[in-house]
């Protein structure tokens, strides 16, 4: 029994080591600063913006007034709103506005349907770029010109830095930790390391071309990730701009953290059950990207792995200290890692009371782990 014990120990101090040391790598490199390109741009880039929105009538006008208070040529910029069982009421006062409206009404709602939408349904074809904003995200008014800068540098699909534009409750300001730390990781660290960024779903622009090639493969409810893999298939460099910001309204409720990350999961295991048929092909090629990651998929939620290690610290100083040593530098080096990770604005005493609610998302996040089925193709909306 202590053999078969000092296994799972070491089985499970492994698995969390590579991950804390994958983490704390790319969390080094995200410190790493990165010059900003001033060189204005003489070329303008054609736009079509994406705004899905369902059920959100309460957000969608903000949205859509700071794309249009852009400063960019508006010859140069087309604003497309998919409504979605949205009210008359709004779609009346949409329709006033200098945009496209395009009402659907699907038997079966998704990010990915309404896109692909209005890629079809658009009469025009020259565009350059598409941006993908979702409903509840604001702008600023460079936010175009920075793309476009982006772009004429040679970047064919970028990812702006997305931050929170409310942090009003201790779920907001844990969901707002949760994604700049995530930001620093897997977006800026991986561009300083010369890797891709990850997608997040909105603040992203992508070559109108390939875009309308693909999106209508998308047919799960993580179409971020399905458009990750076959950006890095066809060895498309994912961009990063940090200084270029998207303001995106946070989850206020634990049961709106519930279900978003249990979307997310989903589509995470669901992502990673697709990718790994190409793993062969991306090794033979050298496709470091792809390989990234399908690994950064293979890992568990950041909570799970603050849960597990804390619970194996504990224990294992409980019964053992022999066995403990290994676990508390293993516990420091991960709480160094997001400490690093972390944006100096979100080091403050609201956050660390909001910390404290750590012990319920991560039972939630297990929870999440039994009720995964389906939920990568069936859409589940977040109330804002």
């Amino acid at each position: 029994m202590d053999s078969l014990l000092i296994f799972i120990d070491i089985f499970i101090f492994v698995i969390l080591s590579v991950t804390v040391g994958y983490l704390l790598f790319f969390s080094l490199f995200s410190l790493k600063k990165r010059g900003v390109n001033s060189v204005i741009s003489t070329k303008k880039a054609k736009f079509i913006i994406l705004i899905p929105a369902y059920k959100e009538d309460g957000v969608i006008l903000d949205s859509v007034n700071s794309v249009l208070s852009q400063e960019y040529p508006k010859d140069k910029m087309d604003v497309v709103v998919i409504s979605d069982k949205m009210s008359a009421q709004t779609n009346a006062q949409l329709s006033k506005l200098q945009i496209k409206l395009l009402i659907i009404d699907p038997e079966k709602s998704s990010k990915g349907y309404a896109m692909n939408y209005a890629i079809e349904n658009v009469e025009e074809r020259d565009y350059n770029l598409v941006v993908v904003l979702d409903a509840d995200n604001v702008v600023d008014n460079n936010f175009l010109s920075n793309l476009n800068k982006a772009f004429n540098r040679g970047s064919l699909a970028i990812q702006a830095h997305r931050v929170a534009k409310n942090i009003n409750s201790d779920m907001a300001v844990l969901d707002a930790i949760s994604e700049e730390i995530n930001n620093s990781i897997f977006r800026k660290g991986h561009v300083n390391a010369g890797l891709s960024s990850a997608l997040i779903g909105s603040g992203m622009a992508i070559e109108y071309n390939w875009f309308r090639a693909n999106s209508g493969k998308l047919i799960s409810a993580g179409e971020d990730k399905e458009l990750e893999i076959m950006l890095l298939r066809d060895h498309i460099f994912i961009d990063y701009l940090d200084h270029v910001l998207v303001y995106d309204h946070k989850i206020e409720k634990e049961g709106a953290f519930y279900n978003q990350r249990r979307r997310w999961l989903a589509a995470q295991f669901w992502s990673l059950y697709a990718g790994l048929r190409h793993i062969p092909q991306a090794i033979l090629r050298g496709n470091i990207d792809y390989i990234d990651k399908i690994f950064q998929w293979t890992m568990l939620p950041r909570v799970i792995i603050i849960g597990l290690t804390l619970i194996m610290t504990v224990v294992t100083s409980i019964f053992s200290w022999e066995l403990c040593l290994k676990w508390w530098i293993l516990l420091f080096f991960l709480f160094l890692t997001f400490a690093l990770a972390l944006p100096d604005y979100l080091v403050t005493k609201q956050s660390a009371k909001a910390i404290k609610r750590l012990p319920v998302i991560f039972v939630l996040m297990v929870f999440n782990f039994f009720r995964l089925r389906g939920a990568a193709k069936n859409f589940i909306h977040t109330q804002k």
